[in-house]
């Protein structure tokens, strides 16, 4: 459990970052299993429902910048999902409503190169009706500026949704011409730890320029009573993502600052597809 010193300064900043959350056993298996899936994926040559390639992957030489969904593939990657000390930490942070997850994917830093992620507010991507929504990065290995450290810019939860569109499509990353990433600040932590940033916070992450690798496994968390905006599948589909708490129909409403993410550009995919669209990207596109 987080100390209150601790949830302030999330509230504040809209991020934090925690040591030694899983142990070195569990963070043992999420390594191996990830080494496993990277394997796997030299029987592939383009992006798959799994697979989100690098530029250069090849058989010889497997380059995989995603894991889409992990925790439908592997029950490692779905108990980590549902971890105790996880689920501890985020109800903390975002009520006592119950917790309910709206998706999941791995991103991987190849050593000396790892395709750059641009400035976002996860919020652009998918509303709600109100804003207690999360996202936790589990890292599988030390995390440091060298290698592609998350980055946030403190405070920024608070501001405005900054505009993802590009004549007129949406593209995944900020596009206000006045944007800078000035305040950035790194989450370093070590295998194990577990970074956490609110919704709306600004972030992003630069390439990989070390000799070591960058594996971060992302679990996005809302409250039972937070709604996308864009609607549900379906009453069982939508519960069914609920882990802890009960389902229910009453939508808690907030104001928050809202750009829909449509019309969404005509190159469909991760977000690493979607923004090579960019124009003026912040961070060196990988080679």
């Amino acid at each position: 459990m987080l100390t209150q010193e601790q949830c302030t300064f999330y509230e504040e900043n809209g991020y934090i970052g925690v040591e030694a959350v899983l142990t070195a056993e569990e963070v043992a298996d999420l390594q191996r299993v990830t080494d496993e899936f990277v394997e796997k994926s030299r029987e592939v040559n383009e992006h798959t429902d799994i697979f989100d390639l690098e530029p250069g992957h090849t058989a010889a030489n497997p380059r995989v910048r995603r894991i889409k969904s992990p925790a439908l593939y592997h029950t490692v990657y779905d108990q980590t999902l549902r971890h105790p000390k996880v689920l501890d930490i985020v109800e903390q942070l975002i009520g006592g409503s119950g917790v309910r997850y709206n998706g999941h994917k791995l991103n991987m830093k190849y050593p000396e190169f790892g395709s750059p992620v641009e400035w976002h507010q996860d919020w652009a991507f998918y509303p709600h009706t109100n804003d207690d929504l999360l996202a936790v990065g589990i890292v599988i290995d030390d995390m440091t500026v060298e290698n592609g450290a998350l980055m946030i810019i403190p405070g920024s939860h608070k501001g405005p949704t900054l505009d993802h569109h590009q004549n007129g499509a949406f593209i995944g990353a900020v596009t206000d011409p006045d944007f800078t990433p000035d305040g950035a600040v790194p989450v370093e932590l070590k295998a194990g730890g577990i970074t956490i940033h609110h919704v709306r916070a600004l972030h992003g992450s630069a390439p990989n320029t070390s000799n070591k690798s960058r594996r971060l496994l992302l679990f996005q968390y809302c409250a039972v009573d937070a709604w996308p905006l864009k609607g549900i599948p379906d009453w069982d589909t939508f519960n069914d993502l609920i882990i802890r708490g009960e389902p229910t129909n009453q939508p808690r409403m907030v104001a928050a600052p809202v750009r829909m993410p449509e019309p969404y550009a005509e190159l469909k995919g991760s977000i690493y597809e979607v923004q090579t669209l960019l124009e003026n990207p912040l961070y060196a596109k990988a080679q």
